[in-house]
């Protein structure tokens, strides 16, 4: 069983706008976005995706839920694959079902550790390094300052088989874990070598890993960290850290093969450039970008091997690639990188060159068209078999339909045809018509105001007394399922409570109370003052309900005094009580 915890934390990292947008194209509408809804045939949208709420929800048909229930109800995913699904594009993993074994806690806090003993290497290289004129120099002639070196903690590896002695007790069994240190029957020696050392971050800021440029004529040029329990390679990217808020200004994310490119281009001024880790790209690299950024722009060397690199990028970006989120590759000079190409050619040409890149589908297209003859029959079809396999890796229906209509031009393949040879896997969708649209007159009570204002700040659930409400209302028997849900989790969102209200009885009261509040357009503070009103409200009518009860038997001068006592506080109360 999936912890609730994992769920909660699932979602908090998740955004159901990008989740939903993959599939449906939403326009932004006031604090929601909007779009045709994908579970029924309609003109006219009535599906809202709301990213305060983290929750899609159809006024037409009903369909409703977070970024879990999305992916099971559109792509006919199960459960686990839809939790899989999503934590795959924020890094996260499926915990296993039962509780951690004494090796596996064990393990979890030498992680920790080894995040300490990663820090304190840092601190060392970046000391050395202040002290190596060599490597100072080096540095000075790549074009880099003293301050962008300084934020990117760059360091210096001295020259020395076991420099680390000078920090750390040299036998630590920490050391080789962390990849610091080699050792080779028995023996021990520093990994990194006379070498200009790059920290990786994770993306939480802590020291993962390290990369390592030699100064002179040597191989490898760059050398990194081995696979550790704290670094993998394939989910880690260079300069994500320094890198994020340009990233957000810019609008888009570049991605360079090299951790000088990197640094190259944020002392120049491009300061959105990351970089993969001696690696080829991965999906984990490409969801993580997507997520920051509204455009992805591949930068490759225009040789061989920049554009096998590029290709692929382009294989592990078809399935991820939204719509609303171009990917470009952008393919420089024989000979040149972006450290080269901008220390020899400035940044703003290197920016117009990023302008004009290339879309994915052009590249896409450009390569196909390279391998066939379309001029001839066969190579027409030669072009449409080759095609097939990344038309159908592609998910965006937009993009799909795009390229499904190039490649029929292409290879001028009839209208009504071009489907069936692609062999398109259909997505299971709902065409089903929308029911008619039932008038709802929303109750004039109490409870009512109360529940549709909680639905906008869930906060006040812990202001709720079960005592005030009327019972037998549907909305004071919502509430009390609220409350119940909530008190039930450590930390409650609007996602995971109606998840948890799936199959409930007071689940479509709740719906009926969430339109009710988007039309009035409830926002966090009015909802509070329509909270506070309503619940001083109740108060009033429970103490009336005591004075009746205790006018009813009066018999005693004790009873007398008494109900003079709660008249009294009851009229102050509902003195107190705001016009509505």
């Amino acid at each position: 069983m999936i912890p609730d915890s994992f769920k909660q934390d699932l979602l908090n990292r998740v955004d159901i706008v990008d989740v939903v947008s993959r599939y449906v194209q939403l326009k932004k509408g006031g604090a929601n976005y909007l779009g045709l809804c994908p579970f029924h045939s309609e003109k006219t949208p009535s599906f809202t995706v709301s990213p305060a709420k983290q929750f899609y929800h159809c006024f037409g048909c009903g369909a409703h839920g977070n970024a879990i229930g999305f992916l099971m109800a559109y792509a006919s995913l199960g459960y686990v694959d839809a939790l899989k699904d999503l934590a795959a594009q924020v890094g996260m993993q499926l915990p296993e079902s039962r509780p951690a074994t004494p090796q596996e806690a064990a393990r979890r806090e030498r992680e920790a550790d080894l995040g300490t003993v990663m820090e304190k290497a840092m601190e060392f290289y970046r000391g050395e390094l202040k002290k190596s004129a060599r490597a100072i120099e080096y540095l000075k002639g790549r074009g880099l300052t003293g301050e962008i070196a300084a934020r990117f903690r760059i360091g210096y590896a001295p020259d020395d088989w076991q420099a680390l002695k000078q920090v750390f007790p040299y036998e630590e069994k920490s050391l080789v874990e962390a990849g610091l240190v080699i050792e080779n029957d028995d023996k021990r020696y520093d990994r990194f070598r006379d070498r200009v050392m790059f920290p990786i971050f994770s993306a939480r800021g802590s020291v993962i890993g390290f990369g390592g440029r030699v100064l002179g004529e040597g191989e490898p040029k760059y050398l990194n960290s081995p696979e550790t329990p704290l670094f993998e390679k394939g989910r880690e990217l260079y300069g994500l850290v320094q890198a994020r808020d340009a990233i957000r200004s810019a609008g888009f994310a570049l991605v360079v093969e090299g951790y000088m490119d990197v640094v190259a281009l944020a002392q120049y001024g491009v300061g959105n450039a990351v970089a993969t880790l001696g690696t080829a790209t991965t999906p984990v690299h490409v969801a993580k970008l997507l997520r920051l950024a509204d455009e992805l722009v591949f930068c490759f060397d225009g040789d061989t091997a920049g554009r096998k690199a590029a290709w692929r990028a382009l294989e592990v970006s078809l399935p991820l690639a939204p719509d609303h989120k171009p990917i470009r590759f952008l393919f420089l000079p024989e000979g040149e990188d972006p450290d080269s190409f901008v220390r020899k050619h400035g940044a703003d040409e290197f920016r117009r060159r990023v302008r004009s890149s290339e879309t994915l589908s052009q590249f896409l297209l450009a390569q196909l068209r390279a391998e066939c003859d379309l001029a001839s029959p066969e190579g027409r079809a030669r072009f449409v078999s080759l095609a097939k396999p990344h038309v159908q890796k592609t998910t965006a229906p937009a993009l799909r339909l795009q390229l499904i209509n190039e490649v029929a031009r292409l290879g001028q393949v009839p209208d009504g045809e071009i489907e069936r040879l692609l062999e398109l896997p259909q997505r299971a969708r709902f065409n089903r018509p929308a029911p008619a649209r039932r008038s709802f007159e929303a109750p004039a009570s109490l409870e009512w105001t109360l529940l549709t204002a909680l639905l906008s700040d869930l906060t006040l659930v812990e202001h709720i007394d079960p005592d005030l409400l009327a019972p037998g209302r549907p909305e004071s028997e919502a509430l009390l399922a609220i409350r119940e849900k909530c008190e039930a989790a450590e930390d409650t969102s609007f996602a995971v409570l109606m998840d948890s209200l799936t199959g409930h009885p007071s689940l479509e009261t709740v719906l009926k109370a969430l339109k009710y509040g988007e039309d009035l357009a409830f926002d966090a503070e009015s909802a509070r003052g329509e909270f506070q009103h309503a619940l001083t409200g109740l108060e009033v009518r429970s103490r009336k309900k005591e004075l009746d009860e205790l006018r009813a038997r009066l018999q005693s001068k004790e009873d007398l005094v008494l109900f003079n006592e709660k008249n009294l506080a009851y009229q102050r109360l509902r003195g107190a009580l705001p016009s509505p």
